[in-house]
């Protein structure tokens, strides 16, 4: 499996303090099957800044550790983008990575409660640099999960969405479990991702909710997420599929 959203780097963010929490978190991984992790330490979120050399340099560490233990994980260069006015700016000074070598698949994570006014004029000129924007967690923003279909718009735009692995096994409570799953049956999401951040406090789930996934909407929905999943990470162009509107009266009975 791959694991295109994960906080594994030491010391960078809110993930791991440390080493050692790190490969505490990579002997986790292997266990559940994954073999390749988007390393995505948060950046410009107003508490963390990761510019792309800093995180290059931490992931060509971290895997050299890995390498040494015999720990049998690939990492990659990411980052869990805030969305700013900034974002352009920093992309063409070099301080933006995305999920691939070809500068197509970003990234990019809402505020918590908000969907910023400028968002809809940034995406658009993203789009026309060649750069995909993609939506993380949706389901626990507090506009999104209020009105799923706000997101819409920027799926018709051509904009994708990755689905937390743990909101799908509600980790995160019943509300935003529904939520998840209203999202699934109506393919506003794209492709699931763990978002780790350690194995106390916020552990993978990346296996276990694909098994809730196949469970409940077949195995075709999984092998379409996994796919996705690779195409982002090596850059391929994606095969979007059909989503529908949610009727609010069968959400919000």
């Amino acid at each position: 499996m791959i694991d295109l959203h994960c906080h594994i780097l030491p010391g960078v963010d809110d993930g791991p303090k440390n080493l050692e929490e790190s490969i505490a978190m990579a002997h986790a991984a292997v266990q559940q099957g994954i073999t390749h992790i988007l390393c995505t330490p948060h950046h410009k979120n107003g508490r963390y800044d990761n510019p792309a050399a800093n995180v290059i340099a931490a992931v060509k560490n971290l895997q050299q550790e890995f390498d040494q233990r015999g720990i049998d994980l690939t990492l990659f260069e990411g980052q869990e983008v805030r969305l700013t006015g900034e974002l352009l700016e920093d992309i063409r000074h070099q301080n933006i990575l995305f999920t691939d070598l070809n500068n197509q698949y970003l990234l990019i994570e809402f505020p918590a409660a908000e969907v910023p006014a400028y968002t809809d004029q940034l995406f658009y000129q993203l789009i026309e640099q060649g750069h995909t924007p993609v939506i993380v967690h949706p389901e626990r923003n507090g506009v999104f999960s209020k009105d799923l279909n706000r997101l819409v718009p920027y799926l018709e735009m051509g904009v994708l969405t990755q689905l937390t692995a743990p909101s799908v096994i509600g980790f995160f409570g019943r509300k935003i479990q529904k939520v998840a799953r209203t999202m699934l049956s109506n393919r506003l999401v794209y492709m699931v991702a763990s978002d780790a951040h350690s194995i106390q406090q916020r552990g993978f789930y990346l296996k276990e909710a694909y098994q809730e996934i196949e469970k409940d909407f077949g195995s075709e929905l999984v092998r379409e997420m996994e796919q996705m999943t690779k195409d982002l990470l090596n850059g391929d162009p994606v095969k979007r599929p059909a989503f529908q509107k949610v009727k609010r009266h069968s959400f919000f009975r």
